[in-house]
């Protein structure tokens, strides 16, 4: 891109960021081009302060010098073409194609830096997407507009529910898309995403962003906003419905606390810097469905938790802004189940817009209702079971220690590959329900109950 002003005194590199002085008519967010020796790196403006630049390098600052740059500024934000073309392509965390093929091009430029939807605007979220994987399905139900995280511990497969999640997803109607933005994977872990979502990709339905572990960390600031830039596009001007998985968002955290400690600013929680709240928001509020638009973007946030602590920076703020969350629990995974979800941590608040009668099935909340309860009373009897002996409980109490088993080996466990529609889910739970006694499902109603679990189907 080529800058309408251009300017050479560089009074200092720090970190990731360059400091230009004696400039003007440069305002915040200006798309940058640094020149030099070896060719160009690219820039964000994020300080002015008399005649000072602050500029944020996307490719790191390594290997430059004081002198012998100029550094030329374009009068506008970074903006990206937009439209159709992104489906079917792969690309750096930047949007530069990996696949081979030419760069993407667009009708129209849109900057990255978007905007959260307008609340005047925005219409509720509705109707399910349906991942294909049964405890996401039956008990935590994504909907159409709605940004629902996954909260996950360095070490358990979060990665691969994400790919998984992105490679089975479906919703009514057939222009059903997705954007997976990748930030800090290692190579292996993007040669996998690669591969579990060729087909998608190959289909045209797909559209993938990978920031690598060794690429500039300041790349993946602005990865989840090409990602939303394209995911708007598509749906709001396309008429797509589109699923925007964003993983590690930790790893895009600790690119905004490096930038903040290269500005040297004062740290607030953890080293983070005060605004990481608003930052997140203006990510995570992108989502939803415009009045008098076609098309949604909803939107997971995949995040690992240091040590497993909720209360860290990350997961507590995002657990501010977001509609629920899937819990990834280590208890869980060492039992052998997949994908490891605490359902009883684990909630999507919108679920009731996404789910019953008209949209997925007429017993699908008050089952899961009654799943849940049951895990509840199940764990109980388990942690009781472990004080007095198995042998010592009622037989109440035993039908639960078993219901836990069944519900785990039939509804929530379930292969890395495996797609199950939701018909089959829910007869999953009901499967798992008849190890309770009928008095036992106070939550399910006669009528419920006579149809999808008469007495003969019962052990």
């Amino acid at each position: 891109m080529i800058g309408h002003l251009s300017y050479g005194d560089i009074r200092q590199l720090r970190g990731p960021l360059l400091v230009v002085a004696d400039t003007e008519g440069v305002g915040w967010d200006d798309f940058a081009t640094v020149d030099e020796s070896e060719g160009e790196r690219h820039g964000l403006v994020l300080e002015v302060n008399r005649g000072l630049i602050t500029l944020q390098v996307l490719e790191g600052t390594d290997g430059l010098s004081m002198h012998g740059i100029r550094v030329r500024f374009a009068g506008q934000p970074l903006r990206i073409p937009v439209g159709t073309d992104w489906l079917g392509r792969v690309c750096n965390g930047r949007g530069e194609p990996m696949d081979g093929g030419p760069p993407v091009t667009g009708t129209t430029e849109e900057p990255v830096s978007g905007w959260p939807l307008n609340p005047v605007f925005r219409e509720p979220p509705r109707d399910p997407v349906i991942t294909g994987i049964s405890v996401i399905d039956a008990l935590t139900t994504l909907v159409r507009g709605q940004k629902l995280p996954i909260f996950s511990v360095p070490g358990l497969p979060h990665l691969t529910l994400a790919t998984q999640i992105a490679a089975q997803s479906t919703s009514t109607g057939s222009n059903f898309r997705v954007v997976f933005a990748a930030m800090g994977l290692t190579h292996a872990d993007i040669d996998y995403v690669r591969d579990r979502l060729e087909e998608r990709s190959a289909a045209g339905e797909l559209v993938l962003l990978l920031n690598a572990e060794d690429d500039p960390v300041i790349e993946r600031i602005i990865t989840p906003r090409i990602a939303l830039t394209i995911a708007e596009n598509l749906a709001f001007t396309e008429g797509h419905d589109v699923l925007v998985v964003m993983s590690d968002m930790t790893s895009y955290a600790e690119a905004v606390r490096e930038v903040s400690a290269a500005r040297r600013e004062i740290p607030a929680r953890r080293g983070y810097p005060g605004y990481l709240y608003s930052d997140l928001a203006s990510l995570y509020e992108r989502c939803g469905r415009v009045r008098g638009r076609p098309g949604s973007v909803t939107i997971i946030p995949v995040l690992t938790m240091p040590a497993g602590d909720i209360t860290h920076p990350v997961p507590d703020l995002t657990g501010y802004i977001t509609e629920g969350q899937i819990v990834l629990s280590p208890d869980v995974d060492a039992r052998g189940i997949y994908p490891p979800v605490d359902a009883l941590s684990s909630l999507s608040r919108l679920m009731r817009s996404g789910a019953g009668a008209g949209r997925t099935r007429e017993d699908h909340l008050d089952l899961s209702a009654q799943v849940l309860a049951a895990l509840a009373r199940a764990r109980q009897a388990s942690e009781l079971a472990e004080l007095v002996g198995a042998v010592s409980l009622s037989e109440t109490d035993r039908s639960y220690v078993e219901y836990r088993d069944r519900v785990e080996q039939t509804l929530f466990d379930q292969g890395q590959n495996e797609e199950r529609s939701l018909e089959d889910t829910l007869a999953r739970a009901w499967t798992a329900l008849a190890t309770l006694p009928r008095r036992e499902l106070t939550m399910l109603s006669t009528e419920l109950l006579d149809r999808y679990l008469p007495d003969e189907d019962r052990p």
